[in-house]
């Protein structure tokens, strides 16, 4: 962090880990919500060059990155942590959400409408998964941490565990190496799956302004969720980036950001 003054890190006591890029303009300031095993870390590129025009505050997730680590992990929490980020920084904010963050963020605008000026939710759709994400928290935990001493140790141990590279690199982003540990509360990830995969049923809508942007190549939002979609956020707007899967940000980082700038100045 140290060479750049403009970014600074922030904890303070139950609230999320926030990682701040950049400094206040006369444009909203933008929120950063990871996806699942993920951490505001991950969004640093995108963060920093979004930055020229506005602050940008990425957060860790609650059971996430140096966030608290708590036993729910509901879409209703969730979006309780983002509020609290946003009335300490000023009562309203554009925000990001990817994935497990996307659905965080939409609960956020449907309990909390003034607090979100515009909202991004990447390749995620306000509706029950049913694919799993369990067996990487059994590939995290097969790994023999006393046995790590730099990430590649980690990485070749998940690479035996059947994790592809792209996630392998992914995953050690989120282990403290020093100290031979997870910064994911992979416990409380664990029991909680079922909320993870799904989304509160609701009846309320948000009548601002919305964009679901999806992966080409990903099959998380489909046509069929369109419906759903529109009931909760009658505004939304759909675009795709066509080369991208689910994780768009990483695999397509300049096309995602100029789609996300885009949006956020219209």
């Amino acid at each position: 962090m140290g060479a750049d003054s403009r970014l600074s890190c922030g904890y303070h006591g139950d609230m999320l880990n926030t990682i701040s890029h950049g400094s206040p303009t006369d444009r909203p300031p933008l929120l950063i919500a990871h996806g699942l095993y993920g951490s505001g870390r991950n969004w640093g590129v995108i963060a920093k060059r979004l930055s020229d025009e506005r602050l940008v505050i990425a957060v860790d997730m609650r059971n996430h990155g140096d966030s608290p680590w708590q036993d729910s992990h509901s879409y209703t929490d969730l979006a309780e942590d983002l509020a609290e980020v946003i009335a300490a920084h000023g009562g309203q904010m554009d925000v990001v959400g990817h994935s497990m963050g996307g659905k965080a963020s939409m609960m956020l605008a449907l309990n909390h409408p003034q607090l979100v000026h515009r909202l991004v939710v990447a390749d995620i759709a306000p509706v029950s998964y049913s694919h799993t994400q369990a067996h990487f928290i059994t590939a995290m935990r097969s790994v023999d941490l006393d046995a790590v001493t730099r990430r590649s140790d980690a990485q070749e141990q998940l690479a035996e565990a059947g994790v592809d590279a792209q996630l392998q690199s992914f995953f050690t982003q989120s282990l403290d190496v020093e100290n031979r540990r997870w910064r994911l509360n992979l416990d409380a990830l664990e029991r909680e799956m079922p909320h993870i995969l799904g989304f509160p049923e609701v009846s309320i809508s948000w009548a601002g302004a919305a964009l679901f942007l999806t992966g080409g190549t990903s099959d998380y939002v489909q046509p069929a969720h369109r419906d759903r979609i529109k009931q909760l956020f009658p505004k939304a707007r759909f675009a795709k980036i066509p080369d991208a899967g689910h994780w768009l940000h990483a695999e397509t980082p300049r096309a995602f950001e100029a789609t996300v700038r885009a949006f956020l100045n219209a």
